[in-house]
């Protein structure tokens, strides 16, 4: 009698549902995306916005991206994927581009840090500035990481 190998179904894992997406990689990066963007909005709305242009990109992206990556949290925290692998092209090419996005928003957010160092404003604009650009930088890197860990699952 021949033995019968592995079966032939996908080995691919699971998406996570529940509380077990705060558990899983790349997953468990969306909570960090959503609070470190959220501070970028918060940091850069505090300042005089004295570069609308510029930081009026930044608030665009931090916002958005907060409100499209919430949305997509709970979507798998209430498990709308039904384990769809179109789900993880989905979440794959959201976060590749958002970090993109982000990249650019932070650039033009450290340049707006730059230009206010000079200012004649109150010295707190130009802390609020800094921190917003460390956020976004670190927010822009979060996004990567998300985007590239889905190819190592």
């Amino acid at each position: 009698m021949a033995s019968v190998g592995p079966s032939t179904a996908s080995t691919q894992p699971a998406l996570p549902s529940g509380p077990a997406v705060f558990k899983t990689i790349p997953y468990a990066f969306m909570l960090p995306e959503i609070v470190c963007g959220t501070w970028v909005w918060i940091l850069v709305a505090a300042t005089s916005v004295s570069l609308p242009l510029l930081q009026g990109w930044v608030m665009y992206v931090s916002l958005t991206s907060c409100l499209i990556s919430l949305l997509l949290l709970l979507s798998y925290l209430l498990g709308f994927h039904r384990n769809s692998e179109n789900w993880k092209v989905l979440d794959s090419l959201y976060h590749g581009a958002t970090a993109i996005l982000y990249m650019s928003a932070a650039v033009l957010q450290a340049n707006a840090t730059i230009n206010s160092e000079f200012s004649f404003d109150s010295p707190l604009y130009y802390q609020l500035n800094s921190a917003a650009s460390f956020f976004a930088f670190l927010t822009a890197f979060l996004y990567i990481l998300h985007a590239f860990s889905i190819y190592y699952q």
